[in-house]
């Protein structure tokens, strides 16, 4: 009997540490996360199907909508100023991709929304974002039945280039100005405690987007 209730109080005692890990890891994810999703814009593009005409339709637009936001922007300075100078050139940016998809021979209608989006864990470079719900611009080409495609405006990673795996010092030092030193290290460095914790934060946020989606 006493060998019964030791054991229970041995099970107990697992199933609350492991309730105890449990709320450490998902407060720690919540705060984590929070900050690093709160410091990013990010421009999301979907084509109208995943045909291999709408797929280069879909970066011909991208192209054109990046051009124009790259030659207004000149001295935004923090997410709340890219977010107001997109706000205030909605019907312009709308107008240049609606004007691009006419020019290659499609007449796709072309919304546009500034919202709070899921988006799966992505890589600028040797930075990396975790899975998570990011503020966005959205651009949806007609049915918006096909691959997505994603940057991030603030800081302006949309012109990385991927292939060689650098990010501009400028942008980097904006993430450092809006995140703390333990959050930048999450999404810039690469060791094995480094990585653990990013997984972490990739497994329960990819879990919070699947229960938000169902």
């Amino acid at each position: 009997m006493k060998n019964f209730l030791n054991l229970k109080h041995i099970i107990l005692l697992i199933i609350l540490s492991l309730i105890y890990t449990f709320i450490c890891a998902s407060s720690y994810v919540s705060a984590v996360s929070s900050d690093i999703q709160d410091s990013v814009f990010r421009l999301h593009v979907i084509a109208n199907s995943d045909s291999e005409e709408d797929q280069n339709l879909k970066y011909i637009v991208r192209d054109k909508i990046l051009e124009y936001i790259n030659s207004i922007s000149n001295n935004e300075i923090s997410k709340e100023d890219v977010i107001i100078l997109i706000n205030d050139n909605l019907d312009n940016i709308k107008k240049i991709a609606e004007d691009t998809i006419h020019e290659n021979g499609f007449d796709y209608s072309v919304k546009l929304n500034i919202g709070n989006f899921a988006f799966p864990t992505k890589t600028y470079g040797d930075i990396s974002f975790p899975a998570g719900f990011y503020d966005a611009l959205k651009v949806e080409i007609g049915e918006a039945k096909g691959q997505n495609w994603w940057c991030v405006m603030f800081p302006p990673l949309c012109f990385v280039d991927v292939t060689s795996g650098i990010v501009p010092e400028s942008s980097k030092d904006v993430l450092k100005e809006n995140l703390s030193e333990e959050d930048y290290k999450i999404i810039s460095e690469k060791n094995n405690n480094i990585t653990f914790k990013f997984k972490i934060i990739e497994v329960f946020q990819n879990i919070g987007i699947k229960l938000a989606q169902s």
